[in-house]
């Protein structure tokens, strides 16, 4: 329901050239509209840009700009294009009536004008742009609403990935800085591609999750200090199909990456990887990027079974494995990166 005051509140224009149709008008509305007033079509036009009234009652057969040359302005128009536009016409000016609702008007009075009728018709008009307006407003707030709700599903869908991925790294290393470093490696290297930063932070969240198959693997395997016997190894690489597993079946594009990261970040680009045995671009290139910073963090990194490597001999390693263990164009803008790489590692020792 419309109030009264919310008609009050609305600006009607009155554009018509003659001056005693505008002064009936005036007398008519005053006590229930703010008004405006312009004598032809051209001063309406720039009354409408500069003032915004709600609606506007324009006369057809007018000099300088008549009113169909006026609408068609402000239909062209972003700022007055919603504004509802009422015609004035003589009695049984029906061509003049078909070309005023082609060029936007929603009705149309007729001369000599029925003040109750002109009221009336203005009246159901203003009410009508009042409760659009309000429906607009109404699915802008619910629009908020369900943005806001998504992004704190995205953001709870995230978290518990993180967490997932830090419980599966707590029970191989007893730190979760490996899983950031490699993460933030990944964004580094998915910025040199030129991702976008939706998709750079989807990279790095569901990089996170590249070994959570570790979840499956005993404590006597993960946490063996020395070198794996053929056996021991065979059960380690199963942790990629392990996560595969885990991330499966749902429909969300971060646990699909998640899951590829998962079972593709120990293929090799020569093909000697497991658990696929895929080569060159049948990896993913999430795989492919998970791969070169998995490797290259493992490197850098105190393991029960090796120390920390320097930096330079880990670069040299990364250098030295492309195109055999990683895509060679990776690994070239990867070493093209070191002052980030380097940042990351100081900031996540």
């Amino acid at each position: 329901m419309v109030q009264s005051t919310e008609l009050r509140d609305c600006r009607v224009l009155l554009v018509d050239d003659t001056k005693t149709n505008i002064d009936i008008l005036v007398q008519a509305l005053r006590a229930q509209y703010k008004l405006g007033v312009a004598l032809n079509g051209r001063k309406a036009v720039e009354y409408a840009r500069t003032h915004k009234p709600d609606l506007i009652l324009l006369d057809i057969m007018m000099p300088e700009m008549d009113g169909l040359e006026a609408c068609a302005a402000l239909q062209n128009m972003e700022e007055t294009r919603s504004i509802p536009i009422i015609f004035i016409t003589s009695m049984g000016d029906s061509e003049h009536k078909s070309r005023g609702f082609d060029n936007g008007a929603v009705d149309y009075v007729t001369k000599p004008f029925d003040v109750s009728e002109v009221k009336a018709r203005i009246k159901t008009h203003l009410s009508l742009k009042i409760i659009r307006e309000r429906l607009e407003q109404q699915n802008l707030r619910l629009e908020e609403r369900v943005r806001e709700r998504t992004q704190e599903i995205v953001r709870t869908q995230a978290e518990i990935v993180n967490r997932l991925g830090l419980a599966a790294e707590y029970r191989d290393e007893g730190t979760g800085n490996h899983i950031k470093r490699m993460s933030e490696f990944c964004r580094v290297l998915g910025r040199a591609l030129g991702m976008s930063s939706m998709e750079l932070d989807m990279l790095a969240q569901a990089s996170t999750m590249h070994d959570v198959g570790k979840i499956g693997i005993s404590d006597k395997i993960l946490l063996k200090p020395g070198k794996l016997t053929d056996e021991e190894f065979a059960i380690m690489k199963t942790h990629t199909t392990i996560g595969g597993n885990l991330l499966s079946g749902g429909d969300s594009e971060l646990l699909s990456m998640a899951r590829i990261i998962a079972e593709t970040h120990h293929e090799r680009y020569d093909g000697g990887g497991y658990p696929g045995g895929l080569a060159g671009r049948d990896i993913p290139l999430s795989g492919r990027i998970a791969c070169v910073a998995d490797v290259f963090d493992a490197l850098i990194s105190s393991r029960p079974y090796k120390p920390a490597w320097p930096w330079s001999k880990a670069l040299a390693e990364i250098e030295q494995g492309a195109g055999t263990h990683f895509d060679p164009h990776l690994v070239e803008l990867f070493l093209n990166e070191q002052d980030h790489l380097q940042r990351i590692a100081s900031f996540l020792p």
